[in-house]
């Protein structure tokens, strides 16, 4: 079998397979156990590889990636259009293997294990924070009911304990890695932001993707064009929520003490500040953040405040 592109939709025990030849052309379709996957793809000569960005792609893409093939990751939501009528597993299959052929297609990056790690502490960080939020807000109310305020700060304790672990398994890693020490040197940007671009972009797909870093955050105003003017919207809800949300805490913590020095960034955001409603200013400094870190990041230098092209 001549095969220069393979489409993979994986499942939970078996997978679809289909094989395109050079000219598109479908050569092969099977359904194979997981296991007998990775040794019918160990056994083919180096071709494309494509799968949906889902659970266990990023592993089996590593493993994929080590015996030669090109492994295309892409999010589902950019597979659908090429997946033609009546939905199926083999249908699925051969759209994944059309996806991963298009020009203008978007993948996403094959992460490492240490990138998944990171990426699974601060996921279960983000789940602890949002249950010590419902229980404070539940108690809050019931206590409101009964005419009281007041803070029962020990029915939450034990989830300010394990959320500190967090953080305290942040620091280290942060310290262990020169890329989170460059970004940390940014105002407004802590070990939680910097460990979490480490792990979500990695620096591959971050030379990829140059200065389009803020964009693919989500902290990009939207705008159209009205009268041959530009006119700005909300911020996007596309991109990776948990990013956008950090930057955008960082920023807002950050922006009064940087627009108080006398820097070309602290000008900037006085300037800034002095035209713009404030949460329209968070956001803004939030994009600049993200600008900043992909220039320290693409660079190899730490921030330095009084630089000029980091204002």
């Amino acid at each position: 079998m001549d095969i220069a592109v393979l489409g993979v939709d994986l499942g939970k025990n078996f997978c679809s397979v289909v094989g395109l030849d050079a000219s598109g052309a479908v050569v092969v379709r099977r359904r194979v156990r997981r296991e007998t996957l990775i040794a019918l793809v160990a056994k083919l000569p180096p071709c494309v590889v494509g799968m949906e960005a889902c659970c266990g792609s990023h592993h089996l893409g590593r493993l994929f990636a080590a015996h030669g093939h090109d492994v295309r990751l892409m999010s589902p939501e950019y597979v659908r259009p090429y997946v033609k009528a009546q939905k199926n597993d083999d249908r699925d299959a051969e759209g994944i293997a059309e996806a991963a052929t298009r020009p203008t297609m978007r993948f996403v990056g094959l992460k490492s294990q240490d990138q998944l790690d990171m990426q699974t502490l601060h996921r279960s960080r983000d789940r602890l924070v949002g249950e010590r939020t419902a229980l404070i807000n539940q108690l809050r109310s019931i206590l409101l009911e009964r005419g009281l305020v007041a803070d029962a700060r020990m029915q939450w304790a034990e989830l300010n304990r394990r959320i500190a672990a967090f953080d305290t398994e942040f620091v280290r890693c942060a310290k262990e890695n020169e890329d989170t020490r460059r970004l940390t040197t940014i105002p407004g940007i802590g070990v939680i932001v910097a460990t979490a671009l480490v792990a979500a972009i990695g620096r591959a797909k971050l030379f990829d993707r140059g200065r389009d870093l803020s964009a693919w955050l989500g902290v990009v105003p939207r705008q159209f064009t009205t009268g041959g003017k530009p006119k700005l919207l909300g911020i996007s809800k596309r991109g990776n929520t948990y990013l956008r949300k950090q930057l955008i805490h960082g920023a807002r913590a950050a922006l009064p003490h940087i627009a108080e020095r006398d820097t070309p960034l602290g000008r900037w955001a006085k300037a800034l500040i002095g035209r713009a409603h404030h949460n329209v200013a968070v956001v803004a400094f939030a994009n600049k953040l993200a600008r900043i870190a992909w220039a320290v990041l693409r660079n190899g230098e730490r921030f330095t405040e009084t630089s000029p092209s980091y204002s």
